[in-house]
């Protein structure tokens, strides 16, 4: 069997931050575990940049790693800064954009089917 998280060191202290990079005029991501419970992707958004108005089947934790960035969920902005968190919920419409470079970590769990 594979490992369930990849891309990622094992048995060391890291920063989650330092293992995306910014790039100008992009949004980054690195998929830490996919399947069909779970999703752990770590982001990281050039100042303006963003992942348009969308919706999961699941509920999602994003927790800011670095920088500042835009929230919206029904409509409704939230500012998050480094070492804050937000819990998009599932079927609800949301959007993220970095206010300024901002990255993220998104954890996304799935209902049982």
């Amino acid at each position: 069997m594979s490992d369930i998280l990849r891309n990622i060191p094992k048995s060391e202290v890291l920063s989650l931050a330092s293992l995306v990079p910014y790039a100008d005029g992009q949004v980054v991501s690195k998929t830490l575990v996919q399947n069909s419970g779970v999703g752990i992707t770590l982001f990281a958004f050039a100042a303006g940049e963003g992942i348009s108005t969308h919706e999961s089947k699941g509920d999602a934790l994003l927790t800011a790693l670095d920088g500042k960035g835009r929230i919206t969920i029904d409509g409704k902005d939230y500012a998050l800064s480094a070492g804050e968190s937000i819990v998009m919920p599932a079927n609800h419409p949301h959007a993220v954009c970095g206010i300024e470079a901002f990255k993220m970590l998104l954890v996304v769990t799935f209902p049982e089917t």
